[in-house]
C-alpha cells in the first residue's frame, strides 16, 4: 500500500494534466475541457508546486479522467501511456519478451521487427514526448524570474521555485533522452519559443545529446541532495543517472568514447547513500516506494490502484505475466487468469537464464512446468515459458489496492543498473579498477542469493551483457544493451521472431531508430525522417 505523503503529492498530478498550451506536435490536442486561466490557477504558493506536480503526472496519468482516457486525441489511452510505451518499445522488439494479442494496433511489428512510420505505438510515445516537453515549456513560462515578480511571490518561494524548475528541467531532458535513444532526432522547443511554435526545428543525435548533457550539468546544483526530496521526484542522483546513461551509450549517439565519465558519474553514488534492497524481488511489488526498496531505486514511475491508476508498464507486466495454464495471478494480487497469458519470453532468454550458473538465483524466476521453450506461434500463449518477477502484493504479503490496475511503481533508474554500467565502462576502458567492478558483481550475486561469485577471468563483456539480462530483464534497458553491444541488428545474434521468423533472422541497420512517425512529419515540415524508412 501506498504511504499517505506519497499519496498527497500524486493526487496532485491530475490537477494539471489539462494545464498546458496545445501539444499538437501530431497534430493532436490536449481533449480536456477544464482548462483554465494560468493567473488564475497560480494564485496562491502551493499551485506552484501543485503545477510541478502536473508536470510529472504525464509520465503516470493519460488524462485527468481516469486511465481510460487520453489527453491526446486520436490515440488509445494505454497506447499513450509514457511508461507503456517507452517499455513496449525497449522490450517487446528484443529477445526479452513477447505481447501475445498480436490483433491489438502496433504490437505485431514490434514483437517481429518489421514496424513502420504508420505504428501507432511509436506515434503514441513520440507523442507523449513531446507533450512532456510542452507541459515543462508551460510550466517554465509560468516561473519565470519576470512572471513570479510580477505576481509578487514572495523571495522565500522564489527559492523553492528554483528547485521545481531543475526538476522539470530534469524531466524535459529526460523526454529528449528518450527520442535521441529510440528515435535518433526530435523537434526541438524551449520555453524561450512562443506558445504554439509547433514547426520546430530538428535536433539530431548530436545536438540533442549536447543539449541533454549541457542541460543536466546546468541543474545539478539546484537540485535537492540525493534521497532528500519526497519520493518520486528528482534529486541530484536522478541527474547523476542520466548522466552516466548517456555517457555509457555516446559511442552509439555521437560515435565518442566517453566511458571515463560514466565511471565518474557512477563512482558519486558510493556515498550518496543509495543502498540495494536486501530481496532483489522487493524492488518490484506493490510497496516497492517504502519497502527496503526505497533506497535502491533512484527514480519511478508511480503506479497507485486508486490514486494514481494507470494502463502503465506495471499493470501490463503484472496481469501479462499471468500464465494461460497457470492461471497463477493470485499470486500477484491480481485476478487468477490476469490478461490471458499476454506475455511470455523467448528461447534465448530462457536459456541465458538456464544455462548460466542462474538456477538458484531470485532473479531467476521462470516457470518451465508443462510449456516447451519455443513460441513457434506467437499467438498460442501456452508456449514459452512464463516469469513470476513483478507483484501488486506487497514484502509482507499484502495484496495491492485493486485487482488489475496495480500499486507497484516502475524503477525507470536503479542502484543495481551504476553497479553494472560501472563495470561495463572499466572493460570498455574506462578506468575505475577491477577489484571494484567484480564487487558490484559479486554483491548483486550475493544478493540474489547466487552463490556462484566471480573472479577477474569470468569479466568479460559477453558476461556483463548476459547479467544486465538476468538483473535487469522487462526493465527497459534490453533494446538499448543489445545495439551498445552491437547485436541488436545484422546476424550477430538472432532471437526468436527477430525479423518476423521463428528462429530470427538479421534485420537491417536502420532498425537501430524507428522511424519518425508519419503524423509528426506531416505536422512539423522541418523533422526528416530516418534512413531506411
Amino acid at each position: 500500500m501506498k504511504t499517505k505523503k506519497k499519496i498527497v503529492f500524486i493526487k496532485t498530478f491530475v490537477l494539471l494534466l489539462a494545464f498546458v498550451g496545445c501539444t499538437n506536435d501530431l497534430n493532436i490536442l490536449p481533449e480536456d475541457e477544464n482548462t483554465f486561466l494560468a493567473d488564475d490557477f497560480y494564485n496562491s504558493e502551493e499551485s506552484y508546486k501543485q503545477g510541478l506536480a502536473g508536470v510529472y503526472g504525464n509520465l503516470a496519468l493519460t488524462s485527468s479522467q481516469g486511465p481510460g482516457s487520453s489527453n491526446i486525441s486520436g490515440l488509445d489511452a494505454g497506447t499513450s501511456q509514457y511508461g507503456r510505451g517507452f517499455w513496449n518499445l525497449q522490450e517487446l522488439t528484443t529477445d526479452e519478451v513477447k505481447w501475445s494479442w498480436e490483433n491489438d494496433p502496433g504490437l505485431r511489428e514490434l514483437n517481429r521487427n518489421t514496424w513502420t512510420s504508420e505504428n501507432v505505438i511509436l506515434r503514441g510515445f513520440f507523442g507523449r514526448c513531446m507533450t512532456q516537453v510542452a507541459f515543462v515549456n508551460e510550466y517554465l513560462r509560468q516561473t519565470s524570474e519576470e512572471v513570479l515578480n510580477k505576481r509578487g511571490v514572495s523571495n522565500n518561494l522564489k527559492n523553492e521555485i528554483v528547485v521545481f524548475r531543475a526538476e522539470a528541467r530534469f524531466l524535459r531532458a529526460l523526454a529528449y533522452y528518450h527520442m535521441m535513444d529510440l528515435f535518433g532526432k526530435a523537434g526541438f522547443i524551449t520555453e524561450n519559443d512562443p506558445v504554439g511554435a509547433y514547426q520546430s526545428p530538428e535536433y539530431n543525435r548530436a545536438q540533442l545529446f549536447q543539449y541533454i548533457e549541457s542541460e543536466l550539468l546546468a541543474i545539478i546544483s539546484n537540485l535537492k541532495e540525493p534521497l532528500q526530496n519526497e519520493y518520486a521526484r528528482v534529486d541530484k542522483a536522478a541527474a547523476w543517472m542520466l548522466l552516466a546513461k548517456i555517457y555509457l551509450n555516446a559511442e552509439v549517439y555521437i560515435n565518442e568514447d566517453k566511458y571515463a565519465k560514466c565511471i565518474e558519474y557512477c563512482e558519486k553514488f558510493e556515498t550518496a547513500g543509495y543502498t540495494l534492497a536486501n530481496n532483489y524481488l522487493d524492488n518490484f511489488k506493490a510497496d516497492n516506494n517504502e519497502n527496503n526498496a526505497r533506497n535502491e531505486i533512484i527514480f519511478p514511475i508511480v503506479s497507485d490502484g486508486i490514486v494514481t491508476q494507470n494502463y502503465g508498464p506495471t499493470t501490463v507486466m503484472i496481469n501479462g505475466q499471468v500464465g494461460s495454464l497457470e492461471q497463477n495471478g493470485n499470486n500477484f494480487g491480481v485476478n487468477a487468469g490476469g490478461w490471458g497469458g499476454a506475455l511470455r519470453v523467448t528461447r534465448q532468454f530462457s536459456e541465458t537464464m538456464l544455462n548460466g550458473n542462474y538456477n538458484s538465483d531470485d532473479r531467476n524466476t521462470i516457470i518451465s512446468t508443462n510449456r516447451p521453450i519455443e513460441i513457434t506461434d506467437i499467438g498460442n500463449n501456452g508456449t514459452g515459458y512464463i516469469i513470476t518477477k513483478w507483484s501488486n502484493k506487497t514484502s509482507t504479503g499484502t495484496n495491492g489496492a485493486s485487482t488489475e490496475i496495480v500499486d507497484t511503481d516502475f524503477p525507470m533508474f536503479r542502484l543495481a543498473d551504476v553497479y553494472l554500467m560501472y563495470a561495463e565502462a572499466f572493460l570498455r576502458g574506462g578506468g575505475g579498477t577491477e577489484n571494484k567492478a567484480i564487487t558490484y558483481i559479486n554483491q548483486l550475486r550475493t544478493r540474489a542469493n547466487n552463490n556462484n561469485s566471480i573472479s577477474a577471468s569470468d569479466l568479460n563483456l559477453n558476461f556483463i551483457l548476459n547479467e544486465r539480462l538476468v538483473e535487469l530483464h522487462w526493465e527497459g534497458h534490453r533494446r538499448q544493451d543489445l545495439i551498445r553491444f552491437n547485436k541488436y541488428t545484422g546476424g550477430n545474434y538472432n532471437w526468436s521472431w527477430k525479423g518476423n521468423s521463428v528462429s530470427g533472422i538479421p534485420i537491417g541497420n536502420n532498425r537501430k531508430v524507428f522511424p519518425i512517425p508519419s503524423a509528426s512529419l506531416a505536422a512539423n515540415p522541418n523533422l526528416t525522417q530516418n534512413s531506411g524508412y
